[in-house]
């Protein structure tokens, strides 16, 4: 009897865990990343790299690109955190690492938008691999 209370209560916790997971989890292609200022002429890239958000908070970036003509690459792993209307990635030295307000959240499209704090709008569209 106490072995199936067991199995019983490690089967309800697998199935809680299994649904606390987070629909970014996963690898996910980064298909344009925009860059745009008041009064100056924006960047739009696309196809620049994937990014891949592990459920235990972790992630890595595997970025190239060239803006404005700045070559860049980006393979900085992060830490990241989300809830409903926004995901924070924290990783030093990435123009990635910041809050992002999600404008559009679902299953396998996300569009994301951030500020530099100035004047400076970023845009990001991802699809899920």
């Amino acid at each position: 009897m106490a072995k199936n209370v067991s199995k019983l209560v490690l089967l309800g916790f697998l199935m809680f865990a299994a649904s606390c997971s987070h629909r970014l989890a996963g690898t996910w292609n980064i298909q344009k990343y925009e860059v745009s200022a008041a009064g100056q002429a924006g960047a739009t890239l696309t196809n620049i790299g994937t990014i891949t958000f592990r459920n235990n908070g972790k992630g890595v970036k595997n970025l190239n690109y060239n803006i404005l003509g700045v070559a860049k690459e980006d393979k900085i792993p992060f830490r990241w955190t989300a809830t409903d209307t926004y995901v924070t990635i924290d990783s030093k030295g990435s123009d990635l690492g910041k809050t992002w307000l999600f404008i559009e959240n679902k299953k396998k499209s996300q569009v994301w938008k951030a500020t530099d704090g100035a004047n400076q709008v970023q845009i990001l569209e991802l699809r899920k691999q």
